[in-house]
C-alpha cells in the first residue's frame, strides 16, 4: 500500500497557498493554478507545509487521498520551476542539431533530413 497521500508538501520561498471550502489555489514566480479538491478530502495549511488527509479508510477516499496529494505537489511545482520534457534520441543513425537559433534539424531514418522550426520556448 502507497503511504503518499500521507507525506506533507513543502511550500517553498515565493509561493502561496490559500485554501477555502475544497479549493486550493497555488500562486508562485511561474503563474497560479487552481484545484477543487473531492468532498472526504481535506486540505489544510500548517507550519509553511501542505497537509491532506481523508475523512475515512474507505477504498475511495484511499486512492483520492493519494491523487489530491499528488496534484497539488505537481501544482507547487508547476509555479516554481514550471514544465519541462527531455526529448532523448536512441540509436544508430539519428541525430539531431539547431543551425542557427530558429531552425532544428533531425535525421530519423527517413531519406532525407527533416527540418523543423520549433515554437518559441524550445530549447
Amino acid at each position: 500500500m502507497s503511504h503518499i497521500g500521507k507525506k506533507p508538501i513543502p511550500i517553498p520561498d515565493g509561493v502561496v497557498v490559500e485554501v477555502s471550502d475544497g479549493r486550493v489555489t497555488v500562486e508562485g514566480p511561474k503563474g497560479k493554478l487552481d484545484y477543487i479538491s473531492p468532498k472526504g478530502i481535506s486540505v489544510n495549511v500548517k507550519n509553511k507545509e501542505i497537509i491532506v488527509e481523508r475523512k475515512s479508510d474507505n477504498r475511495l477516499y484511499k486512492s483520492l487521498h493519494g491523487l489530491v496529494r499528488s496534484l497539488i505537489n505537481n501544482m507547487v511545482k508547476g509555479v516554481t520551476s514550471g514544465f519541462q520534457k527531455t526529448l532523448i534520441i536512441t540509436g544508430v543513425g539519428y541525430r539531431a542539431q539547431m543551425k542557427g537559433e530558429h531552425h532544428l534539424i533531425l535525421q530519423l531514418g527517413f531519406s532525407h533530413p527533416v527540418e523543423f522550426s520549433p515554437p518559441p520556448g524550445i530549447v
